[in-house]
This record gives C-alpha cells, sequence and structure tokens, in this order.
C-alpha cells in the first residue's frame, strides 16, 4: 500500500529557496588577505555553528566570535570584525523558480512551511528578500531549540504545519536531513536542482 498524498510541503531555506554566491565571500578574503574559505571554515566549526543554530547564543555574538578567531590572522580586533561584517553584509539571493514553485504549491492548496536551521536573523533575512507572507509557516530550529535531523525538529515542524508526518513531504539538500526526516515519518526528497520540481509536482498531484 502506498504513502498516502502528501497536503503539506516543508522545504529548506539555504540550497533550495535561497542560494550564495561563493565569489563574494572570496572578494572578502582576497581584500583582506585572507585564506581562501576561511571564513566559513571558522563559522561553520560545530562547537560555534550548534550554539546559535539552537538559540542559545544570537547571530550577533557568533559572528562576533569568528571576528575573535580572524583576529590572530589579520593583528587588529578591528579589522576582524570589519571583515566579517563586510562578509555578513550579503544574504544571499533567492532562487526565483523554487519561489514561483512555492507560489503555485500554496494556490493550489498546499500548505508549505520553511524548514531551516538557521539564527535569530532569519526573520530579518526572509524580510530582506522579499520572503515575508510567501510561506505559510517558518519552522527555525534556534525558536524550537533543536535542529535538523533530530527527530524533535520535525516533530515541531509537523506540528506547525498542523499536518501529520505521514502527510508532509520534505525537501533538503543535506543527506543527514533527509535521514532524519524520513526516520521521522515524513517523505523526504533531496534537492539536487530545479529539475527535481517535477518530481514534487507529481507527489504533490495538485
Amino acid at each position: 500500500m502506498g504513502r498516502e498524498r502528501a497536503t503539506a510541503l516543508l522545504m529548506d531555506f539555504d540550497g533550495v529557496l535561497r542560494r550564495w554566491d561563493p565569489a563574494v565571500a572570496a572578494g572578502v578574503e582576497r581584500a583582506y588577505g585572507l585564506p581562501a574559505g576561511v571564513l566559513g571554515e571558522i563559522a561553520m566549526q560545530w562547537g560555534r555553528l550548534q550554539p546559535v543554530l539552537t538559540g542559545r547564543v544570537s547571530h550577533a555574538e557568533w559572528m562576533t566570535s569568528v571576528a575573535d578567531a580572524l583576529t590572530p590572522s589579520l593583528g587588529d580586533p578591528a579589522r576582524a570584525r570589519a571583515a566579517v561584517e563586510d562578509w555578513q553584509r550579503y544574504r544571499g539571493e533567492v532562487d526565483p523558480v523554487v519561489l514561483a514553485f512555492v507560489r503555485e504549491a500554496r494556490a493550489a492548496g498546499i500548505t508549505v512551511g520553511l524548514g531551516t536551521n538557521a539564527t535569530d536573523l532569519l526573520d530579518a533575512d526572509l524580510a530582506a528578500l522579499g520572503l515575508a507572507g510567501e510561506l505559510d509557516v517558518v519552522v527555525n530550529s534556534s525558536v524550537v531549540g533543536v535542529h535538523k535531523p533530530a527527530k524533535e525538529y520535525f516533530q515541531a515542524a509537523c506540528a506547525a504545519l498542523e499536518t501529520a508526518p505521514s502527510r508532509v513531504l520534505f525537501v533538503d539538500d543535506e543527506d543527514r536531513a533527509i535521514r532524519g526526516a524520513r526516520a521521522a515519518g515524513l517523505s523526504a526528497l533531496r534537492w539536487s536542482g530545479p529539475d527535481d520540481l517535477y518530481y514534487l509536482r507529481k507527489a504533490l498531484a495538485y
């Protein structure tokens, strides 16, 4: 017997609806004489990243810790702060094809939620990118207090969507998140690009 048809879509933000141009960070690193990739490497160190994704520290505190880690390389705390500020000024770009799909799905009666590991800057980012009001639900790990791929995250997401896990289709570009969603009872598709929209339309069958 097949699964029930999904009536809600839970979509990842970074790598699906929002994309990042790596040239921006590379340009900042060149301008400050930093090694290529160092900004992301420092920021994504798990001991530094995990607390901000669960709301234990703010985005601002997270970036202060990145600047502190950069200071020995640059020899000047003010210069390190300036490098991080220049890097953070860019907040990514909305994929217009994915946004059009979100609008299409909502118009067809599908509840669409954003399911993301994010910081307390998320609402400001959504507003700055023109996404306020484009989603029915936003499930932010830093608000929920637990991040993907934890089962508790997906339970919170389904509660926010007011939809049983068996009726939720989750889309993410990370394998760990996909496995976590399936373990929590959701159906899930690993995102590889806009070509996947064909499969999503089939799965949602609207």
